[in-house]
């Protein structure tokens, strides 16, 4: 089966590539991309093939000449680079008042931004029918989770994230109810899990068109931005976090999934029994001892005993210093542990 085409058409040669790159890179096309810096070749092109989606910047869309143009397009979007996005006066000039199949984006922004306002025109409407697969990927998940609190199980995970990144493919997923990640990471977010959940739930076969937006990275990891509100974790069953977790792995052909999981979120077990390792961080107080014993208890009376198999109890030395920053988390005491837990236990 041919590919449709996408085209992207722009005489400012950096901002092309840019677009073009994080294109390439953040977002499983289902087209075949084109790159033109120059109209006439633009034109040329689509005199002989028809383009199902052109992202055009507003100066090189003024010195189109050939009317067929409009007839050889489907989806056109105009980047914007006077007055305010969604006027027409410029499509106005060219080919008549906009309509269904050309809107127009502000070309002053990130090429996140852009690309998610493509996404939000043609997910939703017909003009993006052809989603990538979502198809089977052997993923290796770990689970983190101890129910003794205050135990640095974000920085471990972080860590050991951070460090299989360098030679794997690896997702972190962060299920705390108040993991405060964005304020640690000196970051906003525009969108969350539960917005991830949403689409999964509404809109599965797009899922693979939306996530990549989404998707952040820290030190090379990559992670989705946890829930910013927390109780809508309680309304979501394990099965559905489960074919989730999967789902990403299979778009993202993550060889590792990381999951920071908290006592908060329903199905905590069927994650634990998904896992292929599981690390409990341990310490020697009574308190922490306590919780311990009852969290076994717990799993032997609900015969888990597959969970207990599956996990590691780690009790770390005291550390005399940790990094400074949640994205430098290879380097250090915490991440010269946690490597030999890779050699040893992970890749042994």
């Amino acid at each position: 089966m041919t590919h449709k085409i996408m085209a992207i058409c722009d005489t400012e040669e950096g901002y092309a590539f840019r677009m073009a790159e994080y294109l390439l890179e953040k977002v499983k096309l289902p087209y075949t991309l084109h790159l033109f810096t120059a109209v006439e070749e633009l034109e040329k092109f689509a005199g002989r093939e028809e383009i199902e989606i052109l992202l055009i910047a507003e100066s090189a869309w003024r010195l189109i000449k050939e009317e067929y143009i409009r007839t050889q397009v489907a989806q056109m979007f105009i980047l914007q680079e006077s007055g305010e996005a969604g006027q027409t006066s410029v499509l106005q000039e060219n080919g008549g008042p906009a309509g269904e199949d050309m809107r127009c984006i502000s070309k002053y922004q990130s090429p996140e931004m852009v690309v998610q306002e493509i996404l939000n025109v043609l997910a939703d409407g017909s003009g993006w029918k052809d989603c990538p697969e979502v198809t089977d990927t052997v993923v290796k998940m770990i689970g983190i989770y101890s129910p003794v609190k205050r135990c640095l199980q974000t920085s471990f995970a972080l860590s050991l994230g951070q460090l299989l990144a360098k030679e794997h493919k690896t997702m972190y997923l962060n299920f705390e109810m108040y993991s405060g990640l964005g304020e640690l990471l000196r970051r906003e977010y525009q969108s969350d899990m539960l917005d991830v959940m949403y689409y999964f739930q509404s809109a599965r076969e797009k899922l693979a068109l939306r996530l990549p937006t989404i998707i952040q990275n820290a030190g090379g990891l990559d992670y989705i931005p946890p829930m910013q509100y927390s109780l809508g974790i309680r309304e979501v069953p394990g099965e559905q976090w489960l074919a989730l977790c999967r789902d990403i792995a299979a778009i993202g052909e993550y060889e590792y999934m990381i999951l920071d999981l908290d006592d908060g979120i329903d199905g905590l077990f069927d994650l634990l029994k998904s896992c292929q390792k599981i690390y409990t961080i341990t310490r020697e107080d009574p308190f922490a001892q306590a919780k311990l014993r009852q969290y076994e208890q717990v799993l032997q009376q609900g015969e888990l005993g597959e969970i207990s198999e599956k996990t590691v109890k780690c009790r770390f030395p005291i550390f005399q210093e940790l990094p400074d920053s949640l994205d430098m988390m290879t380097h250090g005491e915490l991440a010269g542990y946690v490597k030999s837990i890779i050699k040893e236990d992970i890749y042994g």
